[in-house]
């Protein structure tokens, strides 16, 4: 509730803005965390989804690989320790998409968490929860 002067009102879950708000667009940190998100929790050399990720960088950093966006990618451990100190074409292996820097989304500080249903029109990414819920009442 929000009590004003002479009246109650309750607290809405959407408030509809008459004009654009621009809010600024920030660039993501590198982080484990954000890697792990950009390769969706995948070894980015063999493909598994498991529980023990690690980091690796593509261009080791013995070798004077950058710490950037471009040269790191989520790996399981047994491939980073197969691809160990080398390059992956010295180790013979292959990355399943090139890394590259997650692109800007006014979204971001959204996307990861509980958000109330009600919001699922607004936002892009939960459209499909949406059209479910509507075949589902048809």
């Amino acid at each position: 509730m929000i009590h004003a002067a002479t009246n109650d009102f309750l607290v809405p879950s959407v408030i509809r803005l008459l004009h654009m708000v621009k809010r600024p667009v920030f660039s993501r940190r590198l982080s484990r965390r954000e890697i792990f998100w950009r390769d969706g929790f995948r070894c980015q050399y063999c493909g598994k989804q498991v529980r023990e990720l690690t980091l690796d960088h593509v261009q080791p950093r013995v070798k004077n690989g950058p710490h950037t966006w471009e040269n790191v990618v989520t790996a399981c451990e047994a491939c980073n320790h197969r691809k160990a100190g080398r390059s992956p074409q010295e180790a013979g292996m292959r990355l399943l998409k090139e890394p590259a820097p997650p692109k800007p989304n006014p979204y971001y500080h959204l996307m990861h968490r509980q958000l109330p249903e009600e919001w699922s029109i607004y936002l892009p990414w939960m459209q499909p929860r949406r059209d479910a819920m509507a075949l589902a009442s048809a």
